[in-house]
């Protein structure tokens, strides 16, 4: 013991002086990362902002009540529900525990998907403290498209009792998908007539109206709320012509007002709903990075993938003890932010404030909603997943590896589960990335030290020359965007003037990935050319990295030409770029080519092959 006592002192005094050593600058940046509104709240700019947030959050408002949250982890937390309790559950009484009226049998239910949100948020935030959000490099953008596509489909899936009217038993597990769809086709004479033309008629009105708004809603300033005004009118028909008992039409029933009272969930279940945490923590934040990572391109501002684990995580174990079931990013709410031009997060804070005034106050209206009105709503909101279809076309004509890998994905996903789906997705493409480094090639011969010496003249621009020596995919592809990024910042002011130091620079980058020098000259305008003759392969990841680096770079007036490409490198970044992407002229067959289009001197300029670094 007395040993041990010396060796815990000095433990604790080594804790206190490295703790002795933060400054309160350093506690603060900590602070303002950590909860990002403490750094821009104070500069939002309330005239400017109020009115495009306001009205943001209030058509936010009328999506949160007519969808829900996040159909996807729902999904995941029901199998949860279902399987611990079911609805034939001989263990419930219907005795009120509290004021919202809710049963045992409910409770019981409600907390089982708490416990889902709560472990799952507590997954997030120690992958957070792990430092794991690196791990997002794995989740290539065909993984993460087949995977939600697999799992909306799911969602549709578990509609179609609702649309149809039927009754029917809960059916999960491998391939339940498949045993839902024999068994409506086997009891087709179970459909409800009454709630199938309701349905049609919905879907009909709520599938036009939105294309309507996508087509008209820059020339009326406004999107039309079909959803709010759905549930409205449906309501009302259902509750004066009281279809319930006059044509056993299922109705959302008795919703509670307000908010429970916070307790903790019920811990002793915990151990049983592992596996839903997981793909609840897994799932939902592979669908929130790549929505950052979609704001981010469009907003020009960096993500960091461990405060998305943080954020994640501290936003499912708060509301957990609330009783709330796991959230996630909502692909077709960040969407419809965009399009009616919120500036802010404070339209996110608007809609929560006016969603608590539907809880309290309007809830109970809604208790006449159809059921089969309910399904097609979420059906038809699930359309931004549904259409990932289309990214077939891209995949195809860019990649036909990324291809193969959306549909087993794709296959594996409504086969099980989007977890499973997801964990397939990540190790086939990890496998087949190993399988082309295997056949890639090894070897590359350039002669570009005699090409460039015959380029004789006066006067050149600043030029930068780099050669891609290396495979190019979803693995490398996010770095070498950074070091990109990273040369262009050191030499370059967003207002197009150079920033030079010493002359000529050796831009070394890391790991052999690309290479290359700087010559000094007075123009203000850069010229980047990439030497893609000694690229092995590259993936879908890969060509939009490039198209995104030539697009960012455009912003420090830097142009950007590509030597070398191979004719289906061309034909993918064309395809992929459209109107944005790199035009024919900024292809040449060698470097040479494209110095002598921009009158270059190359007689002091080395280029290095990636192989050489």
């Amino acid at each position: 013991m007395t040993s041990k006592k010396p060796r815990r002192e000095g433990y604790l005094c080594l804790l206190c002086e490295r703790l002795s050593t933060i400054s309160m600058a350093q506690v603060r940046r900590w602070w303002l990362r950590r909860i990002p509104i403490l750094d821009w709240a104070p500069n939002y700019k309330l005239r400017e902002y109020f009115i495009p947030d306001f009205i943001g959050g209030l058509m936010l408002t009328v999506q949160q009540v007519a969808q829900g949250t996040f159909a996807i982890t729902s999904l995941i937390s029901c199998a949860a529900v279902e399987r611990l309790v079911p609805l034939n559950s001989n263990n419930a009484t219907n005795t009120s525990l509290d004021d919202l009226g809710f049963s045992d049998f409910e409770m019981q239910r409600i907390g089982v998907a708490a416990a889902v949100t709560f472990l799952g948020g507590v997954i997030q935030v120690s992958m957070f403290v792990l430092n794991l959000g690196c791990t997002t490099v794995l989740l290539s953008e065909p993984v993460v498209s087949a995977m939600t596509t697999g799992a909306a489909t799911h969602v549709v899936t578990s509609q179609v009792k609702y649309v149809l009217g039927m009754k029917m038993p809960y059916i999960s597990g491998p391939l339940g998908m498949f045993y839902i769809y024999a068994y409506v086709f086997k009891n087709l004479n179970l459909v409800h007539i009454g709630a199938l033309i309701l349905s049609i008629l919905s879907l009909i009105v709520l599938i036009l109206t939105k294309e309507l708004n996508e087509k008209f809603k820059s020339k009326i300033g406004f999107i039309i709320p079909i959803d709010l005004a759905l549930i409205i009118s449906t309501s009302l028909a259902c509750y004066f012509a009281d279809l319930p008992e006059t044509h056993g039409m299922d109705v959302v029933g008795r919703l509670p007002t307000g908010i429970p009272f916070p307790k903790a969930p019920p811990m002793d279940i915990l151990r049983h709903v592992v596996v839903e945490a997981f793909s609840v923590a897994l799932v939902g934040y592979a669908v929130s990075i790549f929505l950052a990572y979609n704001s981010s391109k469009k907003f020009k501002y960096p993500v960091c993938e461990n405060q998305e684990l943080f954020a994640h995580g501290l936003s499912n174990i708060i509301p957990s003890f609330f009783f709330c079931i796991p959230n996630s990013g909502a692909p077709v709410r960040t969407f419809l932010l965009y399009n009616i031009g919120s500036k802010t997060q404070v339209a996110s804070l608007i809609s929560c404030v006016l969603v608590l005034i539907v809880i309290y106050f309007v809830a109970p209206v809604l208790c006449w909603l159809p059921m089969c009105v309910l399904a097609c709503i979420v059906v038809v909101g699930l359309k931004g997943m549904l259409i990932q279809f289309r990214d077939l076309k891209k995949y195809w004509n860019v990649d036909r590896y990324d291809w193969v890998i959306w549909i087993c994905t794709y296959v594996v996903t409504i086969s099980f589960a989007a977890n499973m789906g997801l964990l397939f997705g990540v190790l086939f493409s990890i496998a087949v990335a190993l399988l082309r480094l295997t056949r890639a090639k090894i070897m590359h011969v350039t002669y570009m030290h005699e090409e460039l010496s015959a380029v004789t003249e006066d006067n050149f621009p600043e030029i930068k020359i780099i050669s891609i020596g290396t495979p190019l995919f979803f693995l490398n592809a996010k770095r070498f965007h950074k070091h990109i990024l990273e040369m262009a910042r050191k030499f370059v002011t967003r207002s197009g003037s150079c920033m030079h130091k010493n002359g000529a620079l050796l831009m070394s980058m890391p790991q052999g990935v690309h290479s290359g020098k700087f010559l000094e000259d007075s123009s203000s305008s850069m010229t980047l050319i990439m030497d893609c003759s000694g690229l092995p392969f590259l993936d879908y990841t890969g060509v939009i990295t490039l198209l995104q680096i030539s697009q960012d770079l455009r912003e420090y007036d830097i142009e950007v030409l590509f030597s070398g490409c191979s004719v289906s490198l061309v034909k993918a970044l064309m395809f992929c770029g459209s109107d944005n992407g790199p035009k024919q002229e900024n292809f040449f067959n060698t470097i040479l080519d494209a110095m002598k289009s921009k009158r270059c001197s190359g007689s002091s300029l080395e280029v290095l092959d990636s192989s050489d670094a």
